[in-house]
């Protein structure tokens, strides 16, 4: 019995032996190629090196290649001296693909610069002229009060003034503070004219009643002080009061022919404004006997304006008419001419 299995065994060794020797002669040589290349990867050949080239591990099988150890570097871009050559030699469709991405515009803003920023000061009425002078201290500080409207102000103050004034004028010891209403009002005239030409604003309305303003206190005035001091004011009071009427006059019907700045107001006109009022401003500041309604010697001081103040009313009489003539003078020959428009 032991026989026969030691017989089997045999047996089967030896055509397990036959087998794998009859397959590996008949195997094509890339197959043994192949698992030569396997067996060194693994260990496995008898030279001892294990490391294999490039295109050795190339001929493996592919469920026997190792992982690759190098990684694949990416390639660099193409100079553009080589990007215009290829340009250059490839039709235009491929031109396309080798130009350079197009950079977006830079939108720059031209407000915004690389200074330090400087706060600019509070913007004040933008309703002042375009020849306006910059902003003062006071306008800053007020930049929403509506300034192109303040040379109007003043001319409604000075309206306001003269019925305060004419209160004042008959009230006892009130002849210092009716010269005072009196004197600002009259600097109204001065300081409207001069913001209206520093702002360069002008209204329809306030060239109206300026004017209209001014001869209304003058003339209110004229006829209070008349009434106080008799023929001494009323003399000047008259010619004064007549020239005015006579030159407005004139100047309206000049405006009817197109040629009112013919008469416009001079120097000389100026001038006797400037005369009247300082002259009325010292007449009101002298104190006067309510009674009898002569000057009183109470007050020196005051009492000695009088005779000044009746010298300068008289020039400013006399003004009045050399500056009146010079105004008609000027509008004869529109105003003696046949022409009938």
């Amino acid at each position: 019995m032991s026989r026969s299995r030691l017989v089997f065994s045999l047996t089967v060794i030896l055509s397990l032996t036959l087998s794998s020797y009859a397959v590996t002669s008949f195997m094509p040589s890339k197959m043994v190629d192949q698992r030569n290349l396997v067996r060194r990867w693994r260990g496995g050949s008898s030279s001892g090196s294990s490391e294999l080239s490039e295109t050795e591990k190339a001929t493996m099988p592919m469920g026997d290649r190792p992982a690759p150890t190098t990684l694949v570097t990416p390639l660099a871009p193409a100079p553009a001296a080589v990007n215009a050559k290829a340009a250059t030699t490839l039709p235009a469709a491929s031109t396309d693909l080798l130009a350079p991405d197009p950079v977006p515009p830079v939108i720059t803003d031209t407000s915004v610069t690389s200074t330090p920023s400087v706060k600019p000061p509070p913007q004040t009425n933008s309703l002042l002229g375009p020849n306006a002078t910059p902003a003062g201290a006071i306008r800053r500080a007020f930049p929403s009060f509506p300034w192109h409207e303040l040379p109007n102000y003043l001319t409604y103050l000075r309206c306001a003034a003269i019925p305060l004034f004419v209160y004042t004028f008959y009230q006892p010891n009130m002849h210092v503070a009716t010269s005072l209403i009196f004197a600002v009002a009259s600097l109204t005239d001065w300081l409207d004219g001069y913001l209206a030409r520093r702002w360069d604003v002008s209204s329809s309305f306030g060239a109206f009643l300026d004017p209209v303003a001014d001869k209304l206190m003058v003339s209110t005035c004229l006829i209070l002080l008349t009434g106080r001091y008799g023929v001494r004011v009323a003399i000047p009071s008259c010619v004064i009061l007549a020239r005015e009427m006579a030159v407005s006059a004139l100047r309206e019907w000049m405006a009817t022919r197109n040629a009112r700045e013919t008469v416009k107001v001079g120097m000389q006109g100026k001038v006797k404004a400037a005369l009247t009022m300082v002259a009325l401003t010292l007449l009101l500041a002298v104190p006067a006997n309510d009674s009898a309604g002569i000057v009183t010697t109470a007050s020196a001081a005051l009492g000695k304006l009088y005779v000044p103040a009746q010298v300068m009313l008289y020039a400013s009489a006399l003004i009045t008419v050399t500056s009146g003539s010079v105004y008609f003078r000027a509008a004869a020959p529109i105003l003696f001419s046949n022409n009938k428009k």
